[in-house]
């Protein structure tokens, strides 16, 4: 085997060890993400979703629990294979609040495949096990199998910590490895 061969070899499996699901820069387009808050159910939660000067996306905003409110999510659609990958790693800095992570295997399916994760307050990056993700909706768990699927189609983050509260997270790539 040649040394061109064998480099090439080598940046294939260092490439394919994991997929970018979503990398912000500064030029990243705010229309792939979308905000769902509690006004859909009547609620006066307000979310908001941009990039800042850093290239990073913000996802910020106040939850209310005015009119039986209390979430807010940004969502992002696209198809991504799982292939053999097993973990969400996500690189992000939090207020220090507890925030969820959800996917859904299917844009059509009405539940969606959740992990809670606590922020610190600091850059970190929090790995979440696709296996360990369990399946919900509208806040109650169902009895179907944590996540399993062979691709995911939206991927979330919600806030809903049945507290009035102005929220702030800041996100620099989401992986899958």
């Amino acid at each position: 085997m040649l040394l061109h061969d064998v480099k090439a070899l080598i940046l294939f499996s260092l490439m394919s060890s994991f997929i970018v699901l979503y990398q912000f820069t500064k030029n990243s387009p705010t229309s792939d993400w979308r905000i769902v808050d509690d006004v859909v159910m009547g609620g006066r939660s307000s979310g908001d979703f941009h990039i800042n000067e850093s290239g990073n996306g913000v996802f910020e905003g106040v939850v209310s629990l005015a009119n039986n409110g209390g979430f807010s999510s940004v969502r992002y659609r696209e198809t991504f294979q799982i292939q053999s990958h097993t973990t969400i790693k996500i690189h992000l800095k939090g207020d220090g609040s507890p925030y969820q992570f959800r996917v859904k295997a299917s844009v059509s399916d009405r539940h969606s495949y959740i992990s809670q994760f606590e922020t610190s307050g600091e850059w970190e990056t929090i790995e979440i096990d696709l296996a360990d993700m369990y399946p919900a909706f509208r806040g109650r768990k169902l009895s179907i199998p944590n996540f399993d699927k062979e691709q995911i189609e939206e991927l979330a983050f919600l806030i809903g910590n049945k507290k009035e509260q102005k929220f702030h997270l800041e996100l620099k790539s989401i992986e899958l490895i």
